[in-house]
């Protein structure tokens, strides 16, 4: 049984003491909590892949994302953001193709994620612009869905008037104002504390959500992820 228990205790005594020294001074702690991530990782990749197959080549470590921030640019000078990141989508944590994501943040700011959350790569954007102008009615019929509808609000960053190249008057334009496109499921921390109970909601929200992802995938076909330099 995998302990979320542990996994929520620790993040939240390192948001309580967002220092080097007592990260540093509690690694052993950290190692067991990332270690019941990875386990709870595992099995959503295990329960994912009954309904979406390209996942199952993922390893735990290879999806998760550091506790350690860039705090170059940000105000906030606290070194660790105090929450387990998991991105599960067929070619691992990289934003394309899109995927399952799940954050893990006590106090209240936990969710289940799904779509392309990323918003500067502007061919990415202009590849999901060009689909849904072209696929609006798959589109619509998508977001009618009951289960999408009762669970998610498809959210985004957007300009604020439909960009050079597409029709003003298009029944979709506020969704071609977007430069990305996803969803968002929040969970309390006590929905988060049972394991077994969070694992079969986790799949049920995220089983929801795939006609989406899938959507965008296929918008996204061909999208090379650009180089680091």
């Amino acid at each position: 049984m995998i302990n979320t228990q542990l996994i929520l205790d620790y993040l939240t005594d390192l948001s309580n003491h967002n220092e080097r020294e007592w990260y540093h001074a509690h690694k052993a702690e950290y190692k067991e909590a990332n270690a019941e991530f990875e386990a709870l990782v595992q099995e959503l990749i295990f329960r994912i892949g009954e309904f979406d197959s390209s996942i199952l080549n993922n390893q735990p470590k290879d999806l998760t994302f550091k506790l350690v921030r860039d705090t170059r640019f940000s105000n906030d000078k606290s070194p660790y953001n105090p929450a387990f990141r998991a991105h599960i989508a067929s070619k691992g944590k990289l934003p394309v193709p899109v995927g399952y994501y799940l954050m893990v943040k006590p106090g209240g700011q936990s969710f289940l994620g799904g779509g392309l959350f990323a918003d500067m790569f502007k061919d990415a954007t202009a590849m999901v612009r060009d689909h849904i102008a072209a696929n609006g009615r798959e589109w619509e019929e998508i977001l009618a869905g009951p289960d999408f509808r009762k669970y998610f609000t498809v959210k985004g960053t957007a300009l604020k008037k439909v960009p050079a190249g597409y029709d003003k008057e298009h029944p979709l334009a506020e969704f071609l104002k977007f430069k990305s496109w996803y969803l968002e499921y929040p969970f309390a921390d006590d929905g988060f504390a049972d394991g077994e109970a969070f694992l079969n909601r986790a799949v049920t929200i995220f089983h929801s959500m795939k006609p989406f992802n899938d959507y965008l995938n296929r918008a996204l076909a061909g999208f090379q992820m650009p180089e680091r330099r």
